[in-house]
C-alpha cells in the first residue's frame, strides 16, 4: 500500500493535501475528513451505529500529529481529535472523494439537516429551551 511522502495543511482553504509514495496527491477537504473521522464517536461500534455529523462546514483542522509511521491524528477547531487517520484510510478518502462526498450530502438531505454551523441547535440543558450555536 502506498504511504505519505507529503502531508501539507492549507490552513486558509481548509484543505489536507496528501502525496502518496505511489505519485498520487489528493486535497482533503477538512470538512469531509471530520465527518468521515475513524473514531468511535463518528464510526460507532459497529455497523448501523454511524452518527451523522452536522453543521461541519467552516471546520478547520488546527494540528496535524504524526502516529508512528503509520497514521496521522487530526485535531479540529471544533474540538474533535479522536480519530487515527491510517495511511490506507486517508488514501482510502482520497481515492473515493467525489462518492463519499455525494453519500454525505445525500444523508443530510435525507436528515433535513446541514452542513451550516448556523444551523445546528443544541439543547442548552435548562428545558424546553433551544439556541442555535
Amino acid at each position: 500500500m502506498p504511504y505519505p511522502t507529503e502531508i501539507t495543511l492549507h490552513q486558509a482553504s481548509r484543505v489536507l493535501e496528501v502525496t502518496f509514495s505511489d505519485g498520487q496527491r489528493f486535497r482533503l477537504p477538512c470538512e469531509l475528513l471530520r465527518v468521515y473521522s475513524p473514531s468511535a464517536e463518528v464510526r460507532g461500534h459497529g455497523p448501523g451505529q454511524e452518527v451523522l455529523q452536522v453543521g461541519k462546514q467552516d471546520v478547520a483542522i488546527t494540528a496535524v500529529e504524526p502516529i508512528g509511521a503509520y497514521a496521522v491524528r487530526l485535531v479540529f477547531s471544533d474540538g474533535h481529535d479522536t480519530g487515527l487517520y491510517s495511511w490506507d484510510y486517508l488514501y482510502h478518502l482520497g481515492t473515493n472523494q467525489e462518492s463519499l462526498w455525494q453519500d454525505y450530502v445525500r444523508r443530510l438531505d435525507a436528515a433535513k439537516a446541514t452542513r451550516s454551523p448556523a444551523s445546528v441547535v443544541t439543547n442548552s440543558g435548562s428545558g424546553p429551551n433551544w439556541k442555535k450555536l
